[in-house]
């Protein structure tokens, strides 16, 4: 039984969290906003046990840019169970992309937010661009973006030839409600099967300090939009507030993963669901059903 009371499904997903190994071994990006220290995979590991998670997703965090190699090592860390989401740019060979896709990297992800939002015209060729590269691999496309530019980008989302999975929850403003600017373009791409939702991160979107309730109604509004397109994750290590280019140590905050949990088993309407967005659901975006 996990720590929120209600049982954990086997095979249970974390579609959210990043690895960050020792800098002498894994160099940042030179345009970053922020310094990584080590989080490694033991501990995060043993935060996953905690609360019956046997399955991740490595998420290439934006202070490595397009040097997935701790990502990648991770990969090789646990094959079996895990699946990986990179960021790539032009300078990219196909050869890697093979050699990510053997490891088990599933998707790209678009980060619109830790690095500077560009105008929405450029997201949207970027957007396009990134999907007709992973189309062949079968891959996806993730994408970090706050309410505004995610409106500005529906239109390209709907299109895209390849799966299109939006991180915490687009970044909508808990305090906001269910008529927000942003909200409804998500929900309504959700209804329409045009992408999936992370119903994660409810501490960022919230306006609460601690207990971050104010998040469940939004969780709740894009779970029912649809059910079968939403997963979950921890977003551990938690990384803290950075501003782009001017870089400095990362604060990881201290998040309990298992209340952030909680919050997950508030906004499902049923035990079916909840088993969904922590098992089913990941299992066929993500390709691992073993």
């Amino acid at each position: 039984m996990n720590p929120v009371g209600l049982p954990v499904p086997p095979r249970a997903w974390d579609c959210h969290m990043h690895v960050f190994g020792d800098p002498a071994r894994y160099k940042p990006a030179a345009w970053r906003a922020y310094d990584p220290t080590p989080m490694e995979l033991p501990e995060y590991e043993k935060a996953a046990a905690a609360i019956g998670f046997t399955r991740v997703v490595f998420v290439q965090p934006s202070a490595y840019g397009t040097d997935n190699a701790c990502m990648l090592d991770a990969l090789r860390a646990r094959p079996a169970t895990s699946r990986g989401v990179a960021v790539i740019d032009d300078a990219t060979p196909d050869s890697a992309l093979a050699e990510m896709d053997r490891l088990g990297v599933r998707g790209v992800r678009l980060n619109l937010v830790s690095n500077g939002a560009p105008d929405p015209d450029a997201a949207g060729a970027t957007l396009a661009a990134t999907a007709r590269r992973v189309a062949p691999l079968g891959w996806h496309v993730q994408i970090f973006a706050l309410p505004a530019l995610l409106a500005a980008l529906a239109p390209a989302i709907a299109a895209s030839p390849v799966p299109v999975v939006i991180d915490h929850m687009g970044g909508m403003d808990a305090a906001l409600g269910l008529t927000q600017p942003g909200l409804t373009d998500l929900l309504a791409l959700l209804d329409t099967g045009h992408c999936w939702v992370k119903v994660s991160g409810a501490n960022r979107i919230s306006r609460q300090t601690t207990g971050f309730t104010d998040a469940i109604p939004i969780m709740r509004a894009l779970i029912a939009a649809n059910p079968a397109r939403a997963v979950w994750g921890t977003d551990w290590p938690h990384i803290g507030p950075h501003e782009p280019g001017k870089p400095k140590p990362v604060i990881y905050m201290n998040h309990d993963n298992a209340a952030l949990l909680g919050l997950l088993a508030e906004a499902v309407p049923d035990q079916a669901t909840w088993n969904a967005v922590l098992s089913a659901n990941p299992a066929r975006l993500y390709g691992l059903d073993e």
